[in-house]
């Protein structure tokens, strides 16, 4: 996709920018003006705000659920020890902030203590990550992979070019595992958006055997990996609970999840022949 035929063309990575709402107002307003005389461009982003919308949709019920309680009542807890915080200071001054400093160690200690969670907690927290990761993994292979002309976003044709934009956009260095020894070839990738809980943006692969059959590679950072689980690789696990088979795991922070209609035995073997090679 080139969108550099003139001078007053209509970049890609102002596409990006305008879509992903990171421009200023005025350098918007710009833009937007611009793109009115670029059919191509507006078509485009159309199109990427098309896509958007519909894997959002796919996320709406997540999005409609209610808070946890346990989340709300720690949100009370923190806007209530700022309100005692602000008293403290405008009842004593530099006395009382002294004062509260102690009282807040001593309290810290002993409640915190006792209502953060423990490592248990949190390991079960990740798993869900990981969990409803690889659930967007599986819905994203059950969008595109029954598409005949837009399977991908970008050939395998330009695949350095599609390597350089992806690993940009997901702040890592990426690379295609080889699968054509297992009789599958390289189809192209896109970028997709990720959730704003499990990170920003994600990027699946897709490959294809001689009979037709598709399998794609999705990845993406878990962004709200704690400290202690950040670092933590997970073994290759299997899981049928989506639209489709897959196999998914975590290195470094770093998910991904390698699906398609497949017995769980080939699924796994092509798992591990991916694991070894990024």
């Amino acid at each position: 996709m080139n969108l550099q035929h003139s001078p007053r063309a209509v970049s890609e990575s102002e596409l990006h920018a305008l879509l992903d709402n990171q421009l200023p107002a005025a350098e918007r307003g710009a833009l937007e003006s611009r793109l009115a005389g670029d059919a191509l461009a507006t078509a485009t982003l159309a199109a990427w705000r098309a896509q958007r919308d519909a894997l959002r949709q796919l996320q709406r019920p997540l999005l409609d659920e209610p808070l946890p309680p346990s989340l709300l009542a720690a949100a009370e807890r923190v806007a209530a020890a700022h309100q005692q915080s602000d008293q403290w200071w405008r009842w004593g001054g530099i006395a009382a902030g002294v004062l509260m400093a102690f009282g807040v160690g001593w309290l810290s200690h002993g409640r915190w203590a006792a209502s953060r969670p423990d490592t248990a907690q949190m390991l079960a927290k990740a798993r869900g990550t990981e969990q409803e990761f690889a659930r967007q993994a599986a819905l994203a292979h059950a969008v595109y992979v029954p598409e005949v002309r837009h399977a991908v976003e970008v050939a395998a044709a330009q695949q350095e070019h599609l390597l350089q934009w992806l690993s940009k956009r997901l702040d890592k260095s990426l690379k295609v595992p080889d699968l054509s020894p297992q009789g599958y070839e390289f189809v192209g990738g896109r970028l997709l958006p990720g959730d704003g809980g499990n990170g920003g943006s994600r990027a699946q692969f897709m490959f294809q055997n001689a009979g037709g059959e598709r399998v794609t590679l999705y990845l993406g950072t878990l962004s709200s990996s704690t400290a202690a689980t950040a670092s933590r690789d997970t073994p290759l696990t299997y899981s049928a609970a989506g639209p489709v088979p897959e196999i998914y795991w975590v290195g470094h922070g770093f998910a991904y999840a390698l699906a398609g209609k497949l017995p769980r035995d080939d699924l796994m073997k092509l798992a591990q022949v991916v694991y070894e090679q990024i």
